[in-house]
């Protein structure tokens, strides 16, 4: 039986609620200080991203959330407020954060997934988000996801893209088909190192910059067309 391992912020579930919230919130006061809310939000991430992958390399991991709430204030500096505490409020990032505690599902998400499974893959989760939090943006857009498929890097205590990692997730399924589904270019080409075929959704990104990360097995624009590539290449492979 084949398999597929989905990455699932930024890939079944998009940022827009969540960048929604910071201009819901802050984003009349930003664009009077100069700074865009959409470019706010998407800086914000990154960096918790890349603090939270630091942190865990060099043996002191703590979970995303964690980070990422405690960087705010740091990127208002890095944006050029001066006092920080003064611009914004405790509230404010809560506010902002209840944005990311509710992402909404990626266009035609539901459709690539039945696709996935009518064609015999079982479907699976490999995230740097904590389980619990997870399995709530599946359960609100109404998608099937059992919470047994869902695996947290808070449970192995190690990010993403770490080698260790993606060899984890893989050794589930030693001797099987498996594949590694994202729309971060990261997250693919690393998954595709350490031992998985690749699909790839470009639709996040826009720009696959194949001069740095390579090509995948299968590739689409919507998350429809990637699993329409992935079913297509797995069934040529196996004939």
């Amino acid at each position: 039986m084949p398999h597929v391992v989905f990455d699932i912020v930024g890939t079944c579930f998009t940022y827009e609620r969540f960048f929604a919230a910071i201009e819901a919130r802050l984003g009349d006061k930003m664009l009077a200080a100069g700074i865009k809310p959409r470019l706010f939000g998407y800086t914000w991430t990154e960096v918790a991203e890349r603090e939270y992958t630091y942190l865990s390399m060099t043996g002191r991991y703590l979970s995303f959330q964690h980070v990422f709430k405690s960087l705010f204030y740091r990127m208002l500096w890095f944006s050029g407020i001066k006092e920080p505490r003064a611009f914004a409020t405790d509230a404010d990032v809560e506010a902002c954060l209840d944005g990311w505690r509710h992402l909404g599902p990626r266009q035609g998400l539901q459709e690539a997934m039945q696709k996935l499974r009518d064609a015999g893959f079982t479907v699976w989760c490999f995230t740097t988000g904590d389980a619990k939090r997870i399995l709530g943006y599946f359960q609100d857009a109404g998608v099937e996801m059992a919470p047994e498929s869902i695996l947290s890097c808070d449970t192995l205590g190690l990010s993403k893209p770490a080698p260790e990692a993606y060899k984890n997730m893989l050794g589930r399924f030693e001797g099987q088909e498996v594949w590694f589904a994202a729309a971060h270019s990261w997250d693919a080409s690393a998954a595709r190192e350490f031992g998985f075929k690749t699909a790839y959704c470009s639709e996040g990104e826009k720009e696959p910059c194949y001069d740095i990360f390579g090509k995948y097995d299968a590739e689409g624009v919507t998350i429809v067309e990637m699993a329409d590539a992935l079913i297509a290449k797995s069934k040529g492979a196996t004939q």
